[in-house]
């Protein structure tokens, strides 16, 4: 007789572990506290502690709301206009390459979730080369597409710079079709970029090794400017056959939720690009269909009206301008900190204990990761100078 198979259900889910940094910000939020200071979440804040509308994405939404005559599907690509405004900002010289395809996704995470899912399906063997600390999401992203991890470590916290040797070492060992996810510009979580001589190492042993470069560009204009911050994807498309480089508006543009950004892949051949775009198509279709439709029709119109891109280009220069201004002022407050101006972005790992770290949040209501991630410009201007103070309190026990 045959035995009845237990029946199994979502009873039988596995335990996941939780997400820190959700837990975190469940944290701060929960904390009463007045004077409450939050550099876990990672947005970009102005002076008054706020992450406001940019005034040239307003007018756009005014503008699309009195234009705008249907909610109808756009289709998979999203809205193509879009994603060819961008051609120029994200590959600069490279902008006008048939063999570089792109098409509008939700947010930079989509545009992982699509180029990891790419390459699984043309290479599932593909180790992806991952140097750490990296973003919280690049490993669940990447074991979520079946590829296996390669991890080498990218940052020394004693020397409180990129351990380039390591990185080097690591990429010099990877066999040709594995991937190397890197960050354009404004790493996070740690703020320590590769210099113009670096990155030039690194195309040349990712090209040497036969591998493809996969970069997480998603803080364009944060660094050292628009122009400057895709240096190595250029010199990288300039180099290689292969390049994917997963976009996000939602930071340069402050459109968070409204989750805007962009694949771009670059083939052999255009006809090679456009058949990795069918590919691509089809990994979208089973996991969203077609792609949101506002945030990606406002940062169009923006980029397409002079006035606005103007505009936008100044508000941008101003965020940049801030976070340079946070940078110096930390850097200024113990020689301890002073390598925090050296470094791009709106992240740094400060030298605290995951013990400080929890003291900061007890005794000053200040909110970052374990592992000591702060968001420099999760400070308001006025809660600068005590946070100044408390870090460097913390520091000395």
């Amino acid at each position: 007789m045959l035995t009845e198979a237990k029946r199994r259900g979502l009873a039988d889910l596995p335990p996941l572990v939780s997400d820190s940094l959700l837990a975190l910000i469940a944290m701060a939020n929960a904390d009463t506290r007045p004077d409450k200071i939050d550099v876990g979440v990672g947005v970009y804040r102005d002076g008054e502690g706020r992450t406001p509308i940019m005034a040239a994405v307003r007018k756009a939404e005014e503008g699309l709301h009195a234009s705008q005559e249907t909610k109808s599907y756009l289709g998979g690509v999203g809205d193509k206009r879009f994603a060819d405004l961008l051609r120029p900002i994200v590959l600069g010289a490279h902008a006008d390459d048939d063999r570089i395809v792109g098409l509008q996704t939700p947010g930079g995470c989509g545009a992982l979730f699509l180029a990891l899912r790419l390459i699984a399906a043309a290479n599932p063997e593909a180790r992806v080369f991952m140097g750490t600390p990296t973003w919280l999401n690049h490993p669940p992203m990447t074991r979520g597409a079946r590829l296996e991890i390669a991890e080498y470590r990218h940052y020394d916290p004693v020397a409180r710079a990129i351990d380039f040797g390591a990185m080097i070492a690591a990429l010099e060992g990877a066999r040709p079709g594995d991937v190397a996810l890197l960050h354009a510009c404004c790493h996070n979580p740690t703020g320590a970029d590769l210099s113009e001589d670096q990155w030039r190492e690194v195309v040349r042993v990712v090209s040497e090794r036969g591998l493809i470069p996969l970069i997480d560009f998603a803080y364009q204009g944060f660094g050292r400017g628009l122009e400057a911050d895709r240096f190595g994807v250029e010199l990288m498309l300039e180099a290689c056959d292969e390049v994917l480089i997963t976009q996000s508006c939602d930071k340069n543009f402050a459109v968070y939720r409204d989750r805007v950004g962009c694949l771009f892949v670059k083939a052999p051949s255009a006809d090679l690009a456009r058949f990795s775009l069918t590919h691509i198509l089809q990994i979208a279709r089973e996991a969203w269909s077609m792609p949101p439709d506002h945030g990606a029709a406002c940062v169009r119109i923006v980029l397409d009206e002079p006035d606005l891109r103007a505009e936008w280009h100044a508000e941008l220069e101003a965020m940049h301008g801030r976070i340079r201004m946070v940078r110096e002022k930390i850097a200024g407050a113990d020689p301890r900190l002073a390598y925090i101006a050296e470094q791009q972005g709106m992240f740094s790992m400060l030298p605290l204990s995951v013990e400080q770290v929890k003291k900061l949040r007890s005794d000053h209501s200040i909110y970052m990761t374990d592992n000591a991630r702060a968001n420099l410009v999760g400070i308001a201007d006025n809660g600068l100078d005590r946070f100044c103070a408390a870090i460097v309190e913390a520091m000395n026990g």
